[in-house]
C-alpha cells in the first residue's frame, strides 16, 4: 500500500469548517475541547468532506442546490460544529424540525479548500458556506446508544461522548484568543442519557459551498469493510489554532471492530487511529482511495478517559440522506478517473493474512467470572483448553480490582508463552490437540498440568468464584460454557488455564509461533477490551509493532553437566493498544500466529 498515493487523492475532498459567531457569554464552546474567542465571538472548527458529482442523485440535488445558489457543491459535515449557533429553537430540540434551519444573526460559517481544486491557486484557500439541513443517522444512532446502554450498570465504567482532551483548570470567562473548556460534557440543561448522546453524536449537517468542481476526480466507495482493514483519516486538529499548519493532517490506523457483529450492513465502526479535537467529520479512506464513512466525536469512558475513535460508515449515511446521496456513485467515469490505475494501487496481496488474522481471531474467547468482570481467553486445543490470566481469577494477589477498576493498559508488555514458568505445561498442551479423548472432558485430563492442580482447584473453588463461564465464537454466532479451573501458577507468570465442561461442537485452537519476534515487525492485539459481555460485540483488533524482545536463558540439558544454554523470549511489547478487559488476549504476528499473551 502506497499511503502517500491515497492521500494525495484523498485530499481533493477533505475540508476545514470554520463557524464564528456572536457569543456574548462565552457559551457556545461547550463540549468543544478548543476553541478561539475573542470580543465576545467564538469560533469554532471541525473537519468535513466536499462531494463530488458523481455521488449526487440528481433531481433532488439538483433542486437543493439551485435553491442554495447556482455552482454550489455540497459538503458534509458533524452537527456539533454548527448547533451552538443555530436559532434557539432548533438548538434545544433533540429531533430535527421540518422547518429549514437558521443560524443566529451574526453567524458564519467559511470552508477551507486545498488550493489545487480552483485554478490558478495553490495554497488553500477560504470560500464562504451555508446551511442546508442537518441530518440525522438512525442506524448509527441505535448502534451507539445500545452500547451506551450496554455499560449503564456499571458508574464507573459509563461513557460519555466528546473529547477528553481539555483544560483542568476551572471555567471562568474567557478573555484570550485561544480557551480550553472545562465543564462537563453534558451540561445540566440537556438531557443527560444515552440516546440523546447517540444522536447528538451521530447527526450531520450539509452546507452549501459556490464552488465549480469540474476538476475534482470521481469517488468510490468500499465495497465491504472488515476488522483489521487500513484506514485512512484527513482530518484538521486544533484547525482554528492555525488553520495552514492544521490543515488537512493524515492519520492511518485500521478498523478494530464492527457493529452489529457478523452484518453484512455496518451502523458503526470502532476505529484504532490517532485522532484529535477538530478531526470530527474529516473523511475515512481505505488503502484503495475508497471512502469508508466519516469519523466523528469519540465514545469516552467516564473513570478512565479513554476514548474509543467512532466511524459512521458510508452505508448509513446515504441511508439518511437518500433523496440527496447515491449508495454507489454514478458509473460515468467511475473506474477509468479514479480507480487502481489513477491510484496506482498494486493488487491485493494481503487478503491470506487477513484471512488467517480473522481466523485467528476466533480463537479469542471472552470469560466472565460470577457473571461481573470479564477478560479474554485463547482456546489451545479442540478439547476446550483455555488460556487466561491468573489476576482474572486471584486479583488480590496482583493488587487488582477486577475489569472494573484497571486504568488505561496501553503499552502493555505481554508474555511469550515459551517462557520458563510454563515450559513444563506448554508441551503438553499443545500436544493435546493430536490426541483423541471425548467431547466431555475426564476428570484425568487435569493430571496433565500436574497432580498438585487437584488440590489447588478444590482450594479455589472454596473462595466462591464458582461461576466461570466462556463465551465462544463460532462462524458469527456465540454459544456460552462453563468452564473450570484447572492451573494457577503461583510465581511471576500471571497466567492461567481453564477447561470447559462441555466442548459445543468443532473449536478453533490458536496456531503458535514459539520463535522470537523481529523488532519492528506488525503485531495485532486481539481482546475484549472496553466492552464486556452485554454490549454485543466479537473480539477488537489493535494493531502496533513489536517495540522489544526480553529474552532468558536456560540450559538445554538439565541432566548433563554440559553448560550448554539456549536463548527465548521470555517477554515482549507492543506499540499496540490494550485497554481493560483485554488481558488474557492474544498478541498474534502478520500471519495470525500466536506469538504472545496480553497481561498486566
Amino acid at each position: 500500500m502506497d499511503v502517500s498515493k491515497v492521500v494525495s487523492f484523498s485530499r481533493n475532498f477533505a475540508v476545514l469548517v470554520k463557524v464564528e459567531g456572536p457569543d456574548p457569554k462565552g457559551l457556545k464552546m461547550r463540549k468543544h475541547a478548543f476553541h478561539q474567542y475573542h470580543s465576545g465571538n467564538a469560533t469554532l472548527s471541525a473537519s468535513g468532506i466536499l462531494f463530488p458529482r458523481n455521488i449526487l442523485t440528481g433531481e433532488a440535488a439538483a433542486k437543493v442546490l439551485f435553491e442554495a445558489g447556482q455552482d454550489m457543491a455540497l459538503v458534509l459535515t458533524v452537527a456539533s460544529v454548527v448547533e451552538p449557533f443555530l436559532t434557539l429553537g432548533h438548538r434545544t430540540s433533540s429531533s430535527i424540525s421540518q422547518d429549514p434551519v437558521k443560524l443566529i444573526p451574526g453567524a458564519r460559517i467559511e470552508i477551507m479548500v486545498e488550493g489545487q481544486l480552483k485554478s490558478g491557486k495553490e495554497a488553500p484557500f477560504w470560500v464562504p458556506a451555508q446551511l442546508l439541513s442537518l441530518v440525522d443517522v438512525p442506524v448509527s444512532s441505535a448502534a451507539l446508544q445500545s452500547l451506551i446502554e450496554a455499560s449503564s450498570g456499571s458508574k464507573d465504567s459509563g461513557w460519555d461522548v466528546g473529547w477528553s482532551l481539555v483544560s483542568a483548570a476551572n471555567g471562568s470567562q474567557p478573555s484570550t484568543k485561544i480557551e480550553h473548556y472545562s465543564k462537563p460534557l453534558m451540561q445540566l440543561d440537556e438531557p443527560l442519557n444515552a440516546n440523546f448522546m447517540s444522536k447528538s453524536a451521530t447527526r450531520m449537517a450539509l452546507l452549501g459551498v459556490p464552488l465549480s468542481l469540474l476538476g475534482q476526480p470521481n469517488m468510490n466507495f468500499a465495497s465491504s469493510s472488515s476488522k483489521g482493514d487500513t484506514l485512512v483519516a484527513l482530518g484538521s486538529p486544533f484547525g482554528i489554532l492555525s488553520p495552514v499548519n492544521f490543515f488537512n493532517s493524515v492519520s492511518t490506523g485500521s478498523i478494530a471492530n464492527c457493529y452489529p457483529s457478523g452484518s453484512l450492513k455496518k451502523s458503526l465502526m470502532i476505529a484504532d487511529v490517532r485522532c484529535l479535537p477538530g478531526m470530527e467529520g474529516a473523511p475515512v479512506f481505505d488503502k484503495n482511495g475508497h471512502l469508508i464513512g466519516i469519523l466523528i466525536r469519540p465514545l469516552r469512558q467516564k473513570n478512565s478517559g479513554v476514548e474509543i475513535q467512532l466511524v459512521v460508515p458510508w452505508g448509513a449515511i446515504t441511508t439518511a440522506c437518500r433523496h440527496l446521496l447515491l449508495e454507489e456513485p454514478s458509473e460515468a467515469g467511475k473506474a477509468s478517473q479514479w480507480g487502481s490505475e489513477a491510484l496506482n494501487v498494486k493488487s491485493d496481496t494481503s487478503i491470506p493474512a487477513q484471512v488467517a488474522i480473522e481466523k485467528a481471531m476466533e480463537s479469542v474467547c471472552l470469560i466472565t467470572v460470577n457473571d461481573g468482570v470479564w477478560a479474554s481467553g485463547i482456546i489451545l486445543n479442540e478439547h476446550g483448553l483455555i488460556l487466561t490470566n491468573a489476576h482474572l481469577l486471584e486479583p488480590w494477589r496482583y493488587g487488582k480490582g477486577g475489569v472494573y477498576g484497571e486504568g488505561n493498559d496501553a503499552g502493555l508488555k505481554p508474555y511469550v508463552l515459551g517462557a520458563d514458568e510454563f515450559s513444563s505445561t506448554g508441551g503438553k498442551v499443545w500436544e493435546q490437540k493430536s490426541q483423541t479423548l471425548p467431547r466431555k472432558a475426564p476428570a484425568n485430563l487435569y493430571s496433565s498440568v500436574g497432580e498438585n492442580i487437584r488440590e489447588y482447584k478444590h482450594n479455589f473453588l472454596q473462595t466462591g468464584h464458582r461461576d466461570i463461564r466462556v463465551r465462544l465464537c463460532h462462524l458469527d454466532s456465540w454459544t456460552w460454557c462453563t468452564a473450570n479451573m484447572v492451573y494457577i501458577c503461583k510465581e511471576q507468570l500471571d497466567i492461567a488455564l481453564l477447561q470447559l465442561e462441555y466442548v459445543p461442537g468443532k473449536l478453533q485452537p490458536i496456531a503458535a509461533n514459539f520463535f522470537s519476534p523481529p523488532l519492528g515487525t506488525t503485531a495485532h492485539v486481539v481482546g475484549h477490551g472496553l466492552f464486556g459481555p452485554r454490549c454485543g460485540l466479537s473480539p477488537s483488533i489493535c494493531s502496533g509493532v513489536v517495540a522489544k524482545v526480553v529474552h532468558a536463558k536456560r540450559r538445554l540439558n538439565t541432566q548433563s553437566i554440559s553448560q550448554e544454554v539456549a536463548e527465548f523470549p521470555a517477554m515482549l511489547e507492543t506499540t499496540a493498544a490494550v485497554h481493560p478487559g483485554g488481558s488474557g488476549g492474544a498478541v498474534l504476528n502478520s500471519s495470525g500466529h500466536m506469538i504472545g499473551l496480553v497481561t498486566r
